[in-house]
């Protein structure tokens, strides 16, 4: 693997990690923690956990085509801005349809498929394998 590969490869997988770790850090206690915002509900708080992955399915597709027509690393910078953003948002939030708002910025903030095609602009095809699997086991 070239220099520039294992660079790239450490680069996205730190990128690739800090987003799971903002995702999924507060999964452990946000149920227990929920219950003590204004006008939370058990669905509500499932809501809260479960719109994430709604609104990151519903966006791969248009954010994937916005990364073939601009390029990768403005979409991964605009989608950790707009993932942060939604972290913050609900970190600070003391309502329930706060931290369900943050989640869904989180969601909309979904890059890992635009990380996954810069990797893949990146590399040679011998190598591609070897740097996906580095970014997987981020």
């Amino acid at each position: 693997m070239y220099g520039s590969e294992r660079r790239a490869a450490a680069a996205l997988a730190s990128i690739f990690f800090l987003r799971m770790l903002g995702l999924f850090i507060l999964l452990p206690v946000l149920a227990l923690y929920a219950n003590r915002l204004v006008d939370a509900t058990p669905l509500l708080i499932g809501a809260a956990i479960g719109i994430y992955g709604l609104t990151q399915a519903a966006l791969q597709i248009p954010l994937g085509r916005w990364s073939d027509r601009i390029g990768r690393k403005p979409v991964i910078a605009v989608g950790l801005l707009v993932f942060s953003a939604g972290g913050v948002l609900a970190a600070l939030g003391g309502h329930i349809a706060v931290i369900i708002a943050g989640r869904a910025l989180q969601g909309a903030g979904a890059i890992s498929g635009a990380t996954l095609a810069l990797a893949a602009d990146l590399t040679r095809p011998q190598q591609r394998t070897k740097v996906m699997a580095i970014i997987g086991i981020s």
